[in-house]
């Protein structure tokens, strides 16, 4: 796996989307991911990936932190019991709650705030340390998140990002639900895309330094079957959740969906029951 360090310049940011766009998106989004149940996911799916974010990007005592796209904390909590100053912001206060009753269960400290990735509730330079694990990669107008994440961070703080890549596992998990999905907004990107160095460093442009970029794979030992895999997503995720109720009642799309993603799971699933799902992690500094 390799460690790469160069600068790309980005051509001038695209104009932000319209605010009553923006406003209906914020509120199918913070429903989408209030449905189902996502911390079963973050619980038994993806637990360990916060920490590694947190790791990657050195937090320790005394840091100041904003987690965005947080969810149930999963990176927020480990940056809290590594000694950080920590802020969780999520768009959906489900999740946060959810949250605040896992740190308190492990003993950390931290605030839990809504807020849109989009539209960061937070002053300039607030933070010395900025992260996002599988979180802002869902916030649909890309560039406008990336400025966020920019924005509020110090110059010469860190931004560190995990996503899933357009590649792997979640990547093609998108792509088989994508001709039944609803249409996604005007000027939205696919979520993926921040998986793709390229993209990333392109959004960043010479806002940034050092920037180091590695895939990895995460060991997912939670299911036996691809079958398995689809029923726990129809359950728990939210834009799985979302493509079903797009089709609605239509048994045959419903059916060719359950046996495309039945199949998607089955291609990855190995004979010791494990499947690895590759994922981009990124840590940069604020020019």
């Amino acid at each position: 796996m390799s460690l790469t360090d160069a600068g790309t310049m980005p051509a001038d940011p695209p104009a932000g989307p319209p605010a009553d766009l923006l406003e209906g998106v914020r509120a199918k989004h913070r429903a989408l991911w209030a449905s189902g149940d996502y911390p079963a996911v973050a619980d038994q799916v993806i637990p360990s990936l916060g920490a590694v974010l947190v790791s990657a990007c050195d937090v320790g005592p005394g840091d100041r932190v904003l987690d965005v796209a947080a969810g149930t904390g999963n990176a927020a909590i480990p940056a809290a019991l590594a000694g950080a100053d920590v802020v969780a912001s999520d768009l959906a206060p489900e999740l946060l709650e959810v949250g605040r009753r896992r740190a308190e269960e492990r003993g950390a400290v931290l605030r839990w705030e809504v807020a849109d990735a989009h539209a960061l509730p937070f002053d300039d330079a607030a933070f010395d340390v900025v992260l996002s694990c599988v979180g802002v990669m869902f916030a649909p107008f890309h560039q406008l998140a990336a400025g966020e994440l920019l924005r509020v961070v110090r110059p010469g703080g860190t931004i560190g990002n995990v996503a899933w890549t357009p590649d792997g596992f979640i990547g093609q998990m998108f792509a088989t639900m994508k001709p039944f999905a609803p249409p996604p907004p005007p000027g939205a990107q696919p979520p993926p895309r921040w998986g793709d160095e390229a993209h990333v460093r392109a959004l960043f442009g010479d806002r940034v330094t050092g920037v180091r970029a590695e895939k990895r794979g995460l060991v997912v030992d939670r299911f036996s079957s691809g079958a398995q895999f689809r029923d726990f997503f129809k359950a728990t995720y939210g834009p799985t959740i979302a493509t079903y109720r797009h089709l609605g009642d239509d048994a045959a799309r419903v059916a060719e969906l359950d046996a495309a993603l039945a199949a998607l799971g089955d291609t990855h699933l190995r004979d010791d029951g494990t499947m690895t799902w590759e994922y981009l992690l990124v840590r940069a500094t604020r020019a």
